[in-house]
């Protein structure tokens, strides 16, 4: 469980305690220096790296040929990155990893409550929430790249965020189902790439 100070300092404040607790645990990692590798939809076994330097060190050797996701919200390294050297170590400490995470997952949200039309009803929330879990983890929804997307902004209000279920297989009453059916097939196919060109890479 995520600590409560950690949550109050550094996540999004548009999102409840509650739902960055359950967004962490779905989606991301109990460790801040976790590195996932995927390459061609498979996971790459990769060391478990015992300090910042070597969580970057990983990321480094595997961006820009593979997806990359990084930290306690397994965040997508090399977004809004145009190369390697622009890549930071504060994809690796809990707190900037936790801000840019949830920051993005809100954008997420927002992406998928305008799917369904801005509804005001506080019932259909834990549909987002869901939606949204997949889409972070996918990288897309509805065929959109949901990292690179432009957030719709603050004119999108997101219903109370009432008790929402952290998921761990698709919900039996999915509004989405060509998505569900291709989510395994879309992770790690739909992440972000780095230009390595500007260093010589290939």
């Amino acid at each position: 469980m995520l600590d409560a100070a950690l949550i109050k300092d550094c996540a999004d404040p548009s999102l409840k305690p509650a739902i960055v607790e359950q967004f962490v645990a779905a989606a991301g990692s109990a460790d801040p220096l976790a590195v996932t590798v995927r390459s061609g939809g498979r996971l790459i076994l990769v060391p478990k790296a015992r300090s910042p330097d070597e969580a970057m060190d990983i990321v480094r050797q595997y961006a820009g040929n593979a997806v990359v996701r990084v930290g306690l919200t397994q965040f997508p390294a090399g977004v809004g990155v145009k190369d390697l050297a622009d890549l930071k170590t504060d994809l690796v400490d809990a707190c900037q990893n936790l801000r840019k995470g949830t920051a993005m997952f809100a954008k997420v949200l927002r992406i998928v409550a305008k799917w369904y039309g801005d509804p005001k009803s506080d019932d259909v929330f834990r549909q987002i929430f869901e939606d949204a879990l997949y889409a972070w983890k996918a990288g897309e929804f509805e065929g959109v790249g949901v990292f690179q997307a432009q957030d719709p902004g603050a004119s999108i209000e997101l219903p109370r965020q009432s008790e929402a279920r952290s998921v761990d297989e698709p919900p039996a009453t999915a509004t989405t189902p060509e998505m569900r059916t291709k989510v395994n097939e879309v992770i790690g196919q739909a992440g972000i790439r780095i230009d390595l060109s500007r260093i010589g890479g290939k």
